[in-house]
């Protein structure tokens, strides 16, 4: 039986890859940074929390991944955990350093030091783009410019994990994943938050939306689709860097109008703009080329993004309906 350890498991991809995991036999292990809010509940969402082992642990403190690679002698170490949120990153830079660029620098040392045949994947991100109009279709030849300390910090570990893989012969491969939103997806990402504002609009216990930049382009996918070219990723001959994304870009301003379509209303109606969700440094396109994962991976991303919104407005008008019991 293949044994898998996962960072970030208790996010979005990390629920979404533990399931698809254990369909495909694998024992599960997690690492389980403790906090002061339960953070399990996407686990549960999925029905994969009490199928799965949770080892306490940080990617700040590498001590605690090495006795985590001792516990779950993984074949494959999925890397997702991370500061997250690109607004958040310009709020607290440091810790984003930490957490999301040092965090992948430790669990490369971990694997160099425990096990140098634990093959390595890092979560890497459209962010470290930076959206230069020069370049408007992105794929795995497209120069970096990141304008978040977060993308800044995504693309430390991008080539840290390069870097090992060149000096160290380790396996280590890097998905640069464009935007992709589940029904699992946090409140603070612009997807869930207009999905969640459409259901509490709908259901009378919300007025408005007030958003940023609702011009700002993304290329948004569905988290099921690109857990599976993360595995697929690792289980490759030679590893790589694979651009994950669908090839269609739509600004926040379209992606409102099909959430508020699907339930009868009109997004002008309620979208109000407003100055503090601006960011210092905005990404106006992203776009991504992922001709190459098809090729080598035989992955295309198989979910629509109507399919995506209207998936996500359900679950929100579900879980808005179940508050107001």
């Amino acid at each position: 039986m293949k044994k898998a350890l996962i960072t970030g498991i208790t996010g979005q991809d990390g629920a979404y890859l533990a399931k698809l995991l254990l369909e495909k036999g694998y024992k599960v292990y997690g690492l389980l940074a403790r906090r002061a809010t339960a953070t399990t509940w996407r686990l549960e969402a999925l029905d994969v929390f009490g199928k799965i082992e949770l080892i306490e642990g940080d990617l700040t403190d590498v001590t605690s991944i090495i006795r985590a690679i001792e516990i779950a002698k993984p074949d494959e170490f999925y890397n997702l955990g991370a500061q997250s949120f690109v607004g958040t990153s310009w709020k607290q830079p440091q810790l984003t350093a930490q957490s999301t660029g040092l965090g992948a620098l430790n669990c490369l040392e971990a694997i160099r030091i425990v096990d140098s045949k634990i093959k390595f994947y890092q979560a890497s991100t459209s962010e470290m783009f930076g959206g230069m109009p020069e370049y408007p279709l992105q794929s795995e030849t497209t120069p970096f410019h990141p304008r978040s300390p977060y993308g800044v910090s995504k693309l430390f570990a991008h080539w840290m994990t390069i870097n090992y893989r060149e000096s160290f012969d380790i396996f280590g491969c890097c998905g640069i994943l464009f935007n992709h939103e589940s029904p699992l997806r946090g409140i603070e990402f612009v997807t869930r938050k207009v999905t969640d504002a459409v259901a509490r609009i709908k259901l009378g216990v919300q007025k408005d939306l007030h958003l940023g930049n609702i011009d700002a382009k993304r290329d948004w996918g569905f988290a099921g689709d690109y857990v599976e070219a993360m595995y697929l990723m690792m289980q490759q001959n030679h590893p790589d860097t694979y651009v994950i994304a669908t090839g269609r870009t739509t600004t926040v301003r379209d992606m409102c109008k099909i959430a508020f379509k699907y339930v009868d209303l009109e997004y002008e109606n309620y979208v109000v703009i407003d100055p503090q969700f601006y960011r210092p440094a905005e990404v106006e396109l992203l776009l991504g080329n992922a001709g190459k994962a098809k090729e080598k991976l035989g992955w295309h991303a198989k979910t629509s993004l109507e399919q995506l919104i209207t998936m996500m407005v359900d679950e929100d008008l579900r879980r808005v309906a179940e508050e107001l019991r």
